[in-house]
């Protein structure tokens, strides 16, 4: 099975081939209920290979835009993935790409990965993913990018949403536009959302921080920013709205029960995964 789906996305990538055809939909909680629960975040110094703890998911910022995202049955999924993690002896249970930019995905990904799943399909198409993996569910709303031509790839980016331990969790990818409102209905409630806040090559500032105003997240995590300048400008222009949490960590833990009253940009320092820790 394994070398079955490997072979469809090698497929993809390389030939240009359509990955998958429909897939039939399952509920989704996160679509279905809208919901939040009080509490508070925390911060746990772990290793990546140290259990997470009861009903919660373990998020590490890696790189760039690159996630690690753990559940406590030791499934794990990395976003945006490069090929590079760090220089550890590590093959996540799932990696989302998207082809924005070369920094966000690769043509050559680990075979022995399960599932691969790019966020783009034929030009214009887009794709359609809803994997299930029991503790964890992987499914995309396909939104545009534009070259540096200017012309526009119709649903080729993807933000990936990972439904876990109760918890809506969005990537947002390489958002190049708002989402209109039928996005906005696919992607339904979201408790924590990685935003890329570069402001210039995915989304402006402010355009960025009217996403991040509709959708209402919980937490939200800074992305994709290339100096304490761009981050700085974003979180002066959020403060109104959330309340700011310079962890000082690269992870967090979080559940349904530790979720803040109020929504928190939860910022945190990118690190490549290492042994020693």
């Amino acid at each position: 099975m394994i070398r079955f789906v490997f072979a469809l996305v090698f497929a993809q990538i390389c030939l240009g081939a359509p990955v998958l055809a429909q897939q039939d939909r399952r509920p989704s909680h996160c679509i279905a209920i809208a919901q939040t629960t009080p509490g508070m975040a925390y911060l746990q110094k772990a290793s990546f290979r140290d259990p997470v703890p009861d009903h919660s998911v373990r998020l590490r910022y890696i790189a760039h835009a690159s996630f690690l995202i753990q559940t406590e049955d030791g499934l794990s999924a990395v976003t945006d993935f490069t090929g590079f993690v760090g220089n550890v002896d590590f093959i996540p249970d799932v990696v989302t790409m998207n082809h924005a930019h070369s920094t966000h995905w690769t043509a050559n990904p680990d075979p022995l990965i399960p599932n691969v799943l790019p966020g783009w399909g034929e030009f214009g198409e887009g794709v359609d993913h809803h994997v299930d993996l029991g503790s964890m569910l992987v499914r995309n709303v396909p939104t545009d990018i534009r070259s540096w031509g200017g012309t526009v790839e119709t649903n080729g980016n993807s933000i990936f949403v990972f439904e876990a331990a109760g918890l809506c969790i969005a990537h947002l990818g390489h958002l190049h536009h708002e989402p209109s409102d039928e996005q906005y209905a696919a992607l339904g409630r979201m408790d924590v959302v990685m935003a890329p806040v570069d402001g210039g090559l995915t989304l402006p500032l402010e355009n960025m921080m009217n996403v991040l105003r509709r959708t209402k997240a919980r937490i939200v995590i800074p992305m994709h920013w290339f100096a304490d300048g761009s981050l700085g400008r974003f979180l002066a222009g959020m403060e109104d709205a959330f309340d700011v949490v310079d962890t000082g960590a690269h992870e967090i833990t979080v559940s349904l029960r530790s979720l803040p009253d109020r929504p928190t940009i939860m910022v945190l320092r990118p690190a490549y995964l290492r042994e020693d820790e």
